[in-house]
C-alpha cells in the first residue's frame, strides 16, 4: 500500500511515524514544505513544495500511484486538495474544501450551531464594520474575546483580561484591535469575531469521524501562553498533556460526555446540510461552571495534542483511515493504551513576536525513552538549523503524568542551542493550579 502524507511539520512527523508502524507495512510519501529530517527518514520519496500546490499534489501522486492520503494542516484543506483526489479516485482523511470551512471560516460554523441550537455555544458574532463592532461591544458590557476570522495559526487571539501580560487589559483595547483587524484584513478577511470571555480551562477533544459516527480520542490540554505561568503572547501552542485514564484532572466523565455530544451535533447538523465531514475534528473547549463551551474547531490534528495521542494509539492506523475514508467506523474499535503524555515544544529564543533565526541546535544525550517530532528545523550537511518558527516537540510517555513529565523535561534539556521552553507544562504544580481553579468555580455554580 502506498500512502501520502501532506505537511512537515511535527504534527505530520507523528501522523508518518504511527503509519510505518502498521502492520501492512505502507510505503510512504510526502509533500512537504521543508525538509523535515523525521518525515524524510521515512519516506520512500518525496517533493519539496508549498502544501497547497494541487497541481503539484496530485501530479506526485499519480506517478507514485498512491492508494491513500493525509492530510496534516488546515491550509490545503481550505485550498481544497481532498476534493482534487477524490476526483481522481484517491482517497483522502481529510474533510472537503465545504467542510473544513468548520475551522477556515469562523462564522460558518458559528451560523450552523445556532442553526441547529447544538449545545456548547457560546455569545458571538461577527463583524465587518468597526463603529458596529464598538457599539457591541459597549453594550455587552463584559469581557470578550476578539478573533480574526480566518487561519492564523493561533497567534491571532486576544483576550480581555488585565492579569495577563501580553493580552488586551480592557474593552477598549479589544475595540481597538477589532477596528485593525478590520480594516487591514487578516488572512483574506476584513472580519472579526467577537466573544463572550469565559472562565475555566481550556481542552482540546480530537476524534475521527465518518461524516456520522464520531469516536473520540484520549482528551488534551494544551498550554497557548508563550511563558511560564500563562503569560505573555499567544503561539500556536508550546506543549501539552493527556493522562492515563484519558480524562484530565480537573474533568469528570460527564464533562467528557458533554464535550462529545457537542462534535456529535456538529457533524450532524453538516450532514443534515449536505456536508459528509469526514476525517479528523478538533473541538477546543473551555470547561466553564456550567460545563464544556466551545471555542472553536479544527479540521484536522492539533499540534502539539497529536503528539499526545497517536504514540498511545494501539489500533492500526492504517485500519483506522480506511475506517474513515470507506465510512465503516461503526465497524472498528479504535484503542488507546492508558498511559499519560507530556509534550514540551523547544522554539528559537524570542518566539513568537521576535524569533531568532537560522540558528543551529545540536542534540545531545537525547534519553532512550523520549520521543522527538521535528517541526520548524532544516536538515543542513553541517546539523540541525532552527528556522522562525517551533523547532522540536519533545515527547515523555510514562504510568503517570509525573513519570512522563520528567522524560519530556530531560528531551528539552538534551538540545544544545538559543531555545526557549516552558518548564511548568505537565508539573504537578501547575496542574493542581488548574484543579483548584475548577473546584472555586464549580463552587461558585453551587453557592
Amino acid at each position: 500500500m502506498k500512502i501520502l502524507l501532506i505537511g512537515n511539520g511535527a504534527r505530520e512527523h507523528v501522523i508518518f511515524e504511527t503509519l510505518a508502524r502498521s502492520k501492512y507495512k505502507p510505503k510512504l510519501y510526502a509533500v512537504v514544505g521543508a525538509r523535515n529530517p523525521g518525515i524524510l527518514e521515512l519516506s520512500e520519496d518525496f517533493t519539496v513544495g508549498k502544501v497547497t500546490d494541487v497541481d503539484l499534489i496530485l501530479s506526485f501522486a499519480k506517478k507514485k500511484n498512491i492508494d491513500l492520503v493525509v492530510v496534516g494542516p488546515e491550509a490545503p484543506l481550505e485550498a481544497g486538495v481532498t476534493d482534487a483526489l477524490e476526483d481522481i479516485g484517491i482517497p483522502c482523511v481529510g474533510p472537503s474544501k465545504s467542510a473544513a470551512r468548520l475551522e477556515t471560516d469562523k462564522s460558518f460554523v458559528k451560523n450552523l450551531m445556532e442553526k441547529y441550537k447544538t449545545s456548547g455555544r457560546i455569545v458571538s458574532k461577527v463583524f465587518d464594520d468597526a463603529d458596529e463592532l464598538c457599539s457591541f461591544i459597549d453594550s455587552f458590557g463584559k469581557p470578550v474575546v476578539i478573533k480574526p476570522l480566518g487561519l492564523t495559526g493561533g497567534k491571532g487571539v486576544k483576550i480581555v483580561d488585565p492579569k495577563l501580560d501580553g493580552q488586551l487589559k480592557s474593552n477598549e483595547e479589544a475595540k481597538k484591535y477589532g477596528k485593525e483587524i478590520i480594516e487591514k484584513g487578516i488572512s483574506g478577511f476584513n472580519k472579526a469575531l467577537v466573544e463572550e470571555r469565559l472562565e475555566g480551562e481550556e481542552l482540546t477533544l480530537q476524534a475521527f469521524t465518518d461524516g456520522s459516527v464520531v469516536k473520540p480520542m484520549p482528551l488534551v490540554q494544551d498550554h497557548k501562553f508563550a511563558y511560564e505561568g500563562d503569560n505573555g503572547p499567544f503561539t500556536g501552542g508550546m506543549g501539552s498533556y493527556s493522562d492515563s485514564n484519558h480524562l484530565l484532572p480537573f474533568m469528570t466523565d460527564e464533562d467528557r460526555d458533554a464535550a462529545i455530544k457537542v462534535i456529535e451535533e456538529v457533524v450532524a447538523a453538516m450532514k443534515k446540510e449536505g456536508i459528509t465531514y469526514k476525517g479528523i475534528i478538533y473541538g477546543g473547549f473551555m470547561l466553564t461552571k456550567e460545563g464544556p463551551k466551545i471555542l472553536e474547531f479544527n479540521a484536522r490534528f492539533g499540534d502539539p495534542e497529536a503528539m499526545n495521542v497517536l504514540p498511545l494509539l494501539e489500533t492500526d492506523f492504517v485500519d483506522v483511515c480506511q475506517a474513515v475514508v470507506n465510512k465503516k467506523l461503526s465497524d472498528i474499535d479504535i484503542i488507546f493504551s492508558n498511559m499519560a503524555t507530556v509534550c514540551k515544544y523547544a522554539v528559537p529564543k524570542g518566539y513568537p513576536e521576535n524569533p531568532v533565526t537560522n540558528q543551529k541546535i545540536a542534540i545531545k544525550n537525547l534519553p532512550k525513552d523520549a520521543r522527538l517530532y521535528y517541526a520548524s528545523v532544516d536538515k543542513r550537511q553541517d546539523g540541525l538549523y532552527m528556522t522562525r518558527s517551533r523547532a522540536i516537540a519533545c515527547v515523555g510517555v510514562g504510568k503517570t503524568l509525573e513519570e512522563a513529565e520528567k522524560i519530556a523535561q530531560a528531551a528539552l534539556t538534551s538540545i544544545d542551542g538559543p531555545i526557549h521552553y516552558r518548564s511548568d507544562i505537565g508539573t504537578r504544580a501547575l496542574i493542581q493550579k488548574r484543579v483548584e481553579h475548577m473546584k472555586e468555580l464549580r463552587n461558585e455554580a453551587k453557592n
